[in-house]
């Protein structure tokens, strides 16, 4: 397992990093935000521990321009602020777990392996494609015949989300969940501003549509699998 620990506390991180270095695991370690997310946007991690008050930019911020970026690694954000709200506003600026601080070490690494174990669990193919519609993951690259396509960091996670699940119909909900990490007003109109952008890219000037509106219901990229089928 290869971890990084964006941590400012000499004391927690060297605690830290004895313990995982002493399981065998890898770490990586910035002492702020900013050099946190220089080194979370450069390598290739299967889990990140970010203390939640951190100078240059905030634990939660951090979470937030990851996920914008489209990085999808997991993270565990570690706070003294362990409070049920502190928590939930961990969570909704996109963190997969939140372990409050002063914590037993084996809690961590435990928490840690279930993260890495669930990433693993969830791998998939590095290309996700449907019809003449193609996305690399490991190149970041879309291309749709033969014309590359060139996607904000947001429509890319959208797209992304509605290749993995080309052929059903996701919901308003669901891609609020799953591309924003957090919840927005129901109403907002957020999605459609980032449906059409996306629409105008993939299919205005191609002969067929492949990102379909279905009304009352949300989205579907491709054709209807045959459980989503009309009957």
């Amino acid at each position: 397992m290869n971890v990084l620990l964006v941590e400012d506390d000499n004391r927690v991180a060297d605690y830290i990093c004895e313990g995982l270095g002493s399981a065998g695991i890898e770490v990586q370690r910035a002492e702020d935000g900013t050099s946190g997310l220089q080194l979370a946007r450069e390598g290739r991690y299967d889990v990140m521990v970010f203390d939640r008050m951190l100078p240059g930019m905030d634990g939660l911020s951090l979470v937030q321009a990851l996920r914008n970026d489209g990085i999808v690694t997991p993270i565990l954000i570690l706070s003294a602020l362990g409070e049920v709200d502190d928590r939930v506003k961990g969570l909704q600026a996109g963190a997969d777990d939140y372990l409050g601080k002063p914590f037993a070490f084996a809690e961590l690494q435990a928490r840690l392996e279930v993260l890495a174990r669930r990433r693993a669990d969830e791998a998939s193919p590095t290309i996700l494609t449907v019809e003449d519609l193609s996305m690399d993951l490991l190149n970041q690259r879309v291309v749709r015949g033969d014309t590359a396509i060139k996607l904000q960091p947001r429509e890319y996670k959208l797209l992304e989300y509605l290749l993995r699940n080309a052929g059903r119909v996701v919901t308003r909900a669901m891609l609020l969940e799953h591309v924003w990490g957090y919840h927005f007003d129901p109403q907002t109109n957020v999605i459609d501003v980032h449906i059409s952008r996306l629409r105008q890219k993939i299919d205005r000037d191609f002969p067929t549509a492949l990102l379909d509106t279905v009304r009352g219901a949300g989205y579907r990229l491709g054709p209807p699998l045959p459980e989503d089928a009309a009957p």
